[in-house]
């Protein structure tokens, strides 16, 4: 009888840890098997065209463009991206390069890493390691340290908000050097005669 008793509890033993393992087998073949689904299309040489009401509003180039075919899909652009943006006229505005860029095509954000240049028509220039451009409210905004670059001073803030052509902008915690017209004993533009 101890005997019998053994061999059934050696035997349901096995039968629990074989269908243990089998279901973490049959897990982990689930997870290839989806991975395996995602479509990826890519192209090389890639230029795309923003529009709305069938007016340009940006032109993005893209050494290599992957489109990532998911429930949420995105593009990745790994080797950087270019983009100009434009007014009613097609006169340009301002334009973005970054070295880094991925766009989630439900959300209509634009996420873009490392070495983010933006300039402006004014000729300012807005440097970051990270900015987001959200084509909803068409705003570029970051939560990284942002210096901007003009004629007169270069300032950096903690965070950083701007309109699509970098027209507008507000920094916080700004701080730098600022440079006048005028000299420093008093002969400039404005002191009196």
């Amino acid at each position: 009888m101890f005997k019998l008793f053994s061999a059934w509890c050696f035997v349901l033993v096995g039968i629990i840890t074989l269908f243990a393992c089998g279901s973490g087998d049959l897990k982990k073949a689930k997870k290839i098997t989806l991975q395996e689904e995602i479509q990826v299309d890519s192209t090389k040489g890639a230029e795309i065209v923003y529009s709305d009401s069938t007016k340009v509003k940006a032109k993005l180039k893209a050494p290599l463009l992957l489109y990532f075919k998911t429930k949420d899909p995105y593009y990745e652009m790994p080797k950087g991206i270019d983009v100009v943006f434009y007014d009613e006229q097609l006169k340009p505005t301002s334009t973005v390069i970054s070295d880094y860029a991925i766009r989630r095509e439900n959300q209509k954000t634009v996420e873009l890493r490392n070495n983010v240049v933006a300039k402006n028509s004014e000729g300012k220039t807005f440097k970051s390691d990270e900015l987001f451009w959200d084509e909803n409210t068409k705003k570029f905004h970051s939560n990284k340290v942002v210096t901007i670059i003009t004629d007169q001073a270069t300032i950096s803030g903690t965070s950083f908000w701007a309109l699509e052509d970098f027209s507008y902008y507000e920094i916080k915690q700004g701080a730098g050097p600022i440079q006048f017209n005028t000299g420093l004993d008093g002969e400039g533009e404005n002191s009196p005669q």
